[in-house]
């Protein structure tokens, strides 16, 4: 078999007919290598939001099995539009779905987890034709029901395939050039890094940068498959996403300035302190597939203590009524939320070896005088959450003070 090469294209890059055209002269370079090539393709932009739009004219509350089945016709669009204009242009290429490969996931509607991908059936497929266009995002499940993975999906079937075939770099093409410092759109600041690590890119990830889905890189650090994320438009060479070196960890304190807006705070006042009882709080809130980011507990006093949360703010809602049918086994006096809060984040694996982050990061928010709410630190990140009016004043401070 020769060399096969993994190429994703968002949903700026298929938008029109004019952005297919140049995702097509961007695969036509492995081809003229000699290389096979697999092109994973996510929804025309906007097309993922009309389908969620429609189904809830429909329904209320749509079911996620159905809602996966329809929101995935986006991606079945675009590859079977690119596919007869890649035919047209002389290439031997096929669509294939999902389900096809088939990318087996768990039931999870709207956030599936891939299980497992059938790389004989793709290599067989490619024995007969030079490009297999695939469909990202989706997948199918044990009952044979279609599934997605999540927003930004597509990054994670791409990275899933290059890893199953063994491929040793996977494209990642969008419509920023590569990964940033911090967002450029609110910082002019930003500078394009040549190469981050897995680590720090899972951490961005996670913090709020939307280049790549955290999935995605999860997968690729598993398995080693080297992420380089770049312009569909440029020729320009983006960011290499791949193993922390020495040098990386030696050169900088921070690599990245990283936010995220979709943020809320619970904080249950009054809970009985007595052991036991944070497990009756996050069970039934992890039972629900909730997820916790940031945690905080306060000294115990008269016997009773508070407890603060942050959840993403389209899971308050269901937070907050979970825990109010807890009260009576939770023993808490009041139940308060915010939805108005941020977090940012300061990110770098050389933070491993350089002590002072922390103080110069609190300095800097001082002198712009920006309240800390809560603060969660882990080898290579510091996050703080504050108050969302301050974050993109907090993003560039803290951008001038460790990257300048």
């Amino acid at each position: 078999m020769k060399n096969i090469v993994v190429q994703k294209f968002g949903g700026t890059s298929v938008r029109n007919l004019e952005c297919m055209r140049q995702v097509l002269q961007n695969v036509r370079r492995p081809l003229a290598a000699d290389s096979k090539v697999i092109v994973v393709l996510s929804a025309m932009a906007g097309e993922t939001n009309r389908l969620i739009a429609l189904a809830k004219q429909w329904s209320p509350h749509p079911d996620a099995a159905e809602m996966d089945s329809l929101v995935s016709t986006g991606e079945q669009i675009s590859v079977a539009l690119f596919s007869m204009m890649a035919r047209d242009e002389g290439i031997n290429c096929r669509s294939v779905l999902g389900f096809q490969v088939p990318i087996l996931s768990n039931d999870s509607y709207g956030k599936a987890r891939i299980a497992s991908i059938d790389d004989g059936k793709l290599l067989h497929m490619l024995d007969d034709h030079d490009v297999l266009v695939v469909a990202g995002f989706q997948g199918v499940d044990d009952h044979g029901r279609i599934t997605t993975l999540g927003r930004g999906g597509s990054d994670t079937s791409a990275v899933a395939v290059a890893a199953a075939l063994h491929a040793e770099m996977c494209e990642i093409y969008t419509d920023v050039p590569g990964v940033f410092t911090t967002d450029p759109n609110i910082c002019a600041e930003a500078r394009k890094l040549d190469r981050i690590s897995y680590e720090e890119m899972l951490e961005m990830a996670s913090m709020g940068a939307k280049v790549l889905q955290i999935r995605s890189v999860e997968f690729a650090m598993k398995y080693n498959v080297a992420v380089h994320v770049r312009s569909t438009f440029s020729d320009e060479p983006g960011t290499i996403v791949t193993q922390e070196d020495a040098n990386m960890m030696e050169s900088v304190q921070v690599s990245g300035v990283a936010y995220d807006k979709d943020q809320a705070q619970v904080t249950l006042v009054g809970v009985i302190d007595e052991p036991g009882v944070c497990a009756s709080i996050f069970t039934p809130i992890a039972e629900q597939r909730i997820l916790v980011d940031m945690i905080v507990q306060n000294p115990s006093k008269e016997g009773r203590t508070d407890i603060t949360f942050t959840v993403g703010r389209a899971d308050l809602e269901a937070t907050l009524k979970l825990l109010e049918g807890l009260k009576a086994d939770i023993g808490y006096k009041a139940l308060l939320s915010d939805r108005n809060v941020a977090k940012v984040s300061v990110i770098g694996v050389g933070m491993r070896n350089h002590s002072g982050v922390a103080a110069r990061a609190f300095r800097s928010m001082r002198d712009e005088n920006i309240n800390i709410l809560m603060i969660s630190t882990s080898e290579i990140k510091l996050s703080c959450l504050i108050e969302d009016k301050y974050t993109e004043l907090a993003v560039r401070t803290l951008h001038q003070t460790f990257i300048g």
